[in-house]
């Protein structure tokens, strides 16, 4: 009998009530998408009704219940539901659906470089572009003085981040390339 080593989760608030972001080591995860099937207890509880949506995304499994109230009942089998289902990454049925709530983080990057937060870096003698978005991530490149600066991290998490999930509540992360 093989014991598996246990896979550390970390819960976060979801965009909505009713939705858990199970924060994970990137390379433990499936590939991103919406779950069709999952192995053991998580397959069960969709399959049950108990979980209405599982989401791979980078980094992070998400988990919508069917009322935001079932957390209290069903979040402990949740998450060694999830822990269990890392741990067999190759057992997951995964559908790549991303590209609609992409669109719109993109659109709204855009809006933002071209509005009061692209006036911002370039009042500093810098560039602020969207290089992509995949999946939620949104990948952008500061250029111009902002490159390596110190302060530029502030830039990326107190000015565009801040404002994007403001906008955008599907937004899984911001990283700089």
């Amino acid at each position: 009998m093989t014991t598996l080593a246990p896979v550390a989760l970390h819960p976060e608030a979801g965009a909505v009530p009713e939705e858990v972001r199970w924060i994970v080591a990137a390379a433990a995860l499936p590939p991103a998408g919406t779950v069709v099937e999952a192995p053991g207890a998580l397959g069960a509880l969709l399959a049950d009704g108990t979980l209405v949506e599982v989401r791979v995304l980078p980094g992070c499994v998400v988990t919508r219940a069917a009322a935001a109230a079932d957390w209290r009942v069903c979040g402990a089998r949740v998450r060694e539901a999830v822990a269990a289902a890392v741990a067999e990454p190759e057992r997951w049925l995964v559908e790549d659906t991303g590209s609609a709530d992409d669109e719109a983080l993109a659109d709204a990057v855009r809006r933002l470089v071209a509005g009061d937060v692209g006036d911002y870096v370039r009042s500093h003698s810098g560039v602020l572009e969207l290089v992509g978005v995949r999946h939620g991530v949104v990948t952008v490149r500061l250029r111009g003085a902002c490159h390596g600066c110190p302060a530029s991290e502030f830039t990326l998490r107190g000015r565009v981040e801040r404002r994007l999930r403001e906008e955008c509540p599907a937004l899984v992360a911001l990283v700089a390339s």
